[in-house]
């Protein structure tokens, strides 16, 4: 057995060896490492700090180094000029693409694996759905899932596990964004399947019994065949109904989209709105906790709004009252920043490319570091420590892109940037939370958050001290 363990490691050593050496690339490629033969360089990025993984690479190699995760080879790029030429200027030379597992557990027909116009299309639809004018709307249906969810915490005899709840949270958003505010029964359904489905969005795409990816793409069809049914239902009804789904339905009305289309991008949609945010919501806790003076600030900025609703016949928040929170918009956006979750994005090179010396070659993936340009002390002085006051200005173009760049920027950034604050608005005048442990190594969730998914209790705020220091 053993033997034959030594012969598939060996086969694939010469496979990853003749892609990397084939067409006289080898001169020419950047510096770098492509790890282990077909795991390549996967369980270091998801065992050691991204901080760490990116910043020892960048400082051996520099700017643009090569790499192999996730099955797929690489070259990371981690200049804002650079990162500007892969997702703006030049485009068109790299497509937008994930790693095979991440492709195959979304679904290939997402907007987010294609350029033209049928992502031009899908672009359109997605942002009518998640635009300001469009999630004004959501904001008391919103609201009302907090003010669902929070005295929960209230009453947990044990520790608060922090980014599980901010998932139920977020799910909860997400099923509005992608079905109305009155999501179908069948949609619980969906969300027991989709909680399978993400367990399996960092795996290696090993698609034989027991392996997480197996397990994932089994959760992945299930998925599909509930999500037509829901989509059949509506059919049958006339109505095209709420949310995302109701607008794809209207669309398909003109035969320009099919079942497997919206089904692949509402899933997508659910991805990209329910971990993300989740995840960042996970860090703004923890930033606050740790930082009494910045806490401080969001509570009497929170407090303010509070006692304006109460003066006004004690009326529900309003979209106008989270544009008035500045400080509070200022934390999201430093935790953006500070804990990068998403550390890179991916594309591919549609053709052999020239690039700053190097050749990246067809079908090779190119990622942009988010993280690294984030942390880089040239834009963010003293990176290292949590400073919303830096946003007071705008930062330099090209040096805060934690939603992306171009075309394929995400296009639900409001909504996240929406129900985070509406989440803060009311655990801030309500209630205060300390951490358990204080342990500050990360796991990944599928993002990078608190180990342990940052334990919390949760204890009411007493009126009487709402204007006092905590």
């Amino acid at each position: 057995m053993s033997l034959i363990i030594i012969v598939i490691i060996f086969v694939l050593f010469l496979l990853q060896w003749k892609w990397v050496n084939k067409r006289g690339y080898k001169t020419r490629l950047p510096p770098g490492s492509m790890g282990w033969p077909y795991i390549g360089e996967t369980l270091k990025l998801y065992t050691q700090h991204p901080k760490t993984f990116f910043s020892i690479r960048s400082k051996r190699y520099g700017s643009i180094f090569k790499s192999h995760i996730l099955g797929c080879p690489c070259v990371m790029i981690s200049s804002p000029e650079a990162a500007k030429i892969v997702l703006v200027s030049k485009a068109h030379l790299f497509k937008p693409t994930y790693p095979p597992s991440k492709e195959k557990m979304i679904g290939p027909e997402a907007l987010f694996f294609h350029q033209g116009d049928y992502h031009s299309m899908l672009k359109k639809l997605v942002q009518s759905s998640f635009s300001p004018s469009a999630i004004k709307g959501s904001v008391h249906a919103i609201e009302n899932i907090v003010l669902n969810c929070l005295p929960k915490w209230e009453n947990a005899t044990t520790p608060i596990y922090t980014l599980q709840e901010m998932k139920k949270y977020a799910f909860e958003v997400a099923m509005i964004s992608a079905f109305g505010d009155n999501p179908e029964q069948e949609t619980q359904g969906i969300k027991c399947l989709y909680q399978k489905l993400e367990k399996g969005y960092n795996s290696m795409p090993l698609d034989f019994p027991g392996t997480p990816f197996h397990k994932a793409m089994k959760a992945r069809k299930s998925l599909n065949e509930r999500l037509r049914k829901l989509i059949e239902k509506r059919r049958r009804s006339g109505e095209s109904g709420g949310g995302l789904l109701g607008i794809l339905l209207k669309k398909q009305k003109l035969n320009e989209i099919s079942d497997s289309q919206i089904a692949d991008n509402i899933i997508g949609v659910i991805f990209a709105a329910h971990d993300t945010t989740a995840s960042v919501l996970t860090w703004v806790l923890k930033y606050l906790h740790d930082n009494a003076n910045v806490l401080e600030a969001v509570v009497r900025e929170q407090d303010g709004i509070r006692r304006k609703l109460q003066h006004e016949d004690k009326r529900a928040l309003t979209w106008d009252d989270t544009r008035h929170m500045l400080l509070t918009t200022r934390v999201i956006q430093e935790t953006l920043r500070s804990a990068s979750i998403l550390s890179f994005t991916f594309r591919e090179a549609v053709e052999d490319v020239e690039f700053q010396g190097y050749v990246i070659p067809k079908g090779w993936k190119v990622l942009p570091l988010f993280r690294t340009i984030h942390h880089s002390s040239d834009f963010f002085p003293q990176p290292e420590i949590f400073d919303p006051s830096r946003f007071e200005v705008p930062p330099k173009p090209n040096t805060y892109i934690p939603f992306g760049n171009g075309a394929h920027s995400c296009p639900g950034s409001e909504l996240a940037k929406l129900e985070m604050l509406i989440f803060l608005h009311h655990l801030t005048t309500t209630y205060r939370w300390k951490v358990i442990g204080a342990e500050d190594a990360i796991q990944y969730g599928p993002f990078p958050v608190p180990k342990g998914g940052l334990p919390i209790q949760v204890i009411p705020r007493s009126n009487k001290n709402i204007n006092k220091k905590i």
